[in-house]
């Protein structure tokens, strides 16, 4: 990114649920980069004990017998870990996966992160027009993503739509800034450092 951030590691899980409180990853995805380059990449299905909702296996494609060949949650998130370490962890609707994150490792750990953030739906509602999906928004940069909801598929996608962003605004001025919609309220869980603010859709 710049001297004073010269990594950031693009994320995504795929959950059982939507609370990171209480559902589970069962995907993860990351790539860590500096400047326009991929230094490294970790992907994995991880184990998981519960049943997975029949939603989730239609939106991801991943059945619940995929899941004993994954790693173990402990094991998967030590792996992560070596990527996060000490870059800008970017994602799209990065409430989302920091909430996981951040419970997984208070589960596992008993601490959380502290790493600073972007997250690219903020900067896509600034920039770009609804909708705001990660599909979305690379349809309005003729980004091509095939296999929607696989963790890494969705990675590589936010790592473009990253890059593409760097041409446009200086990024530095998003690190740790999360946009919420009025109408539904900040997200349950976010990081005490993060600048929550309001905001709306921008339609054409």
């Amino acid at each position: 990114m710049d001297k004073t951030y010269p990594y950031i590691t693009v994320f995504d899980f795929e959950t059982s649920g939507l609370h990171g409180d209480r559902d589970r990853v069962i995907e993860i995805a990351a790539i860590r980069c500096k400047g326009n380059k991929v230094v490294s990449e970790f992907s994995t299905l991880v184990q998981f004990d519960g049943v997975l909702a029949p939603k989730i296996v239609e939106l991801t494609g991943i059945q619940q017998e995929d899941l004993a060949d994954g790693l173990s949650e402990d094991t998967a998130f030590r792996i992560l870990n070596r990527l996060l370490k000490d870059s800008v962890l970017v994602a799209h609707n990065a409430a989302f996966d920091l909430s996981f994150l951040h419970h997984t490792l208070m589960r596992l750990a008993g601490r959380s992160f502290v790493n600073p953030f972007i997250d690219t739906l903020t900067i896509s509602r600034e920039l770009l027009y609804y909708p705001y999906t990660l599909k979305d928004t690379c349809d309005q940069y003729a980004i091509t993503l095939e296999g929607a909801h696989r963790a890494m598929n969705d990675v590589y996608a936010c790592w473009e739509i990253y890059q593409r962003f760097t041409q446009e605004v200086d990024v530095t001025k998003y690190i740790n800034r999360l946009g919420y919609l009025k109408k539904y309220g900040p997200p349950r869980w976010a990081p005490s450092y993060a600048d929550l603010f309001p905001t709306e859709n921008r339609y054409k």
